[in-house]
């Protein structure tokens, strides 16, 4: 894609996105590329993506869709990465390994620009060779698009620093504390992710991210659950879980539907967390999820929880 003239770069804001804001974002800005994200989802874009994917696609990937959709017209390009693994045992859900050839099978007829990079640890190219490579194929020359790596990755981890931090601090806190095991592309979803942590926090409850951790411990700690446990982000989850699940009242598993992945995984920390005594509810949210349901379970799950703190309160007393 190499040209005279840099192109204008867009960036859904769905799936991996909200993982890697800071790295893309930094990476870009630090070549002069300009780049246009795509608004939070709302229901236009989620309907949008629920037309142009196929029935078998997980919710996350519809809206995903959605967010392209909503970047035509608006950009050169759409920045679409393939990330299949970190490692061994560090893989990544196959649909990141195949997105940039569903985003543009999907789109073909709008003749979409998809601009990629290639992570595949397990072949050979690591985080930073694939971004390099990317930079050189936008123009620049290796120098550059490595000072822009640099550059993305100490922001990607400052913020991943800063979100772990906060986590932790919030373990500290006196009132209700609630560990929300899910991924960053659920929770911080506008549409379907945030009205849950929004409710919860109105009812005076501490939401802390599982997956706002020290990832390399998290990864570690998930042993406890599985030793054989492949995916990266899961691992990551699970293990933040294992770590500080005697720090909170309750635990909550939000996944989207049909993902197989977290079907798995969230049966699994149920299953293995039985004799903790932490209340855990699990929400499976889909394309028809109707808030007043959702608040029905979250304030009957919230009743549990402050029973149960003021027994435990009582007996202190």
């Amino acid at each position: 894609m190499a040209t005279s003239q840099k192109p204008v770069v867009g960036i859904p804001r769905a799936l991996l996105y909200h993982r890697y804001a800071a790295l893309w974002q930094t990476y870009f800005k630090s070549l002069g590329v300009e780049t246009v994200v795509s608004a939070p989802t709302d229901r236009v874009i989620a309907e949008a993506g629920a037309r142009a994917a196929g029935d078998e696609m997980c919710l996350s990937l519809k809206v995903y869709l959605g967010h392209v959709a909503s970047l035509i017209g608006k950009c050169d390009c759409i920045f679409v990465p393939r990330i299949v693994d970190f490692g061994i045992r560090r893989v990544m859900c196959t649909t990141f390994e195949g997105l940039p050839d569903i985003v543009a099978n999907v789109f073909r007829d709008e003749h979409l620009k998809v601009l990629s990079y290639n992570v595949n640890v397990q072949g050979g190219l690591g985080e930073k060779e694939a971004m390099i490579a990317l930079g050189r194929e936008l123009g620049f020359s290796r120098k550059a698009a490595k000072k822009a790596y640099k550059a993305g990755f100490a922001a990607q981890k400052a913020a991943d620093d800063a979100a772990a931090a906060k986590a932790e601090k919030q373990y500290k806190a006196k009132g209700l504390k609630i560990i929300l095991g899910a991924h960053r592309y659920v929770t911080e979803d506008a549409y379907y992710g945030r009205p849950v942590i929004q409710y919860l926090k109105e009812k005076g409850a501490e939401v802390i991210l599982a997956d706002a951790v020290e990832r390399k411990s998290a990864r570690r700690a998930a042993r406890q659950f599985s030793p054989t446990m492949k995916w990266e982000v899961s691992r990551e989850i699970a293990g933040s879980i294992a770590m500080h699940e005697h720090l909170a009242d309750g635990i909550i598993l939000m996944s989207v539907y049909p993902c197989a992945l977290d079907s798995m995984v969230d049966d699994m920390i149920v299953r293995k967390l039985k004799d903790s005594g932490v209340p855990i509810l699990t929400l499976t949210m889909d394309a028809q999820s109707g808030t007043a349901g959702l608040e029905t379970r979250l304030e009957s799950f919230l009743d549990i929880l402050t029973l149960r703190r003021r027994a435990k309160q009582e007996v202190k007393a």
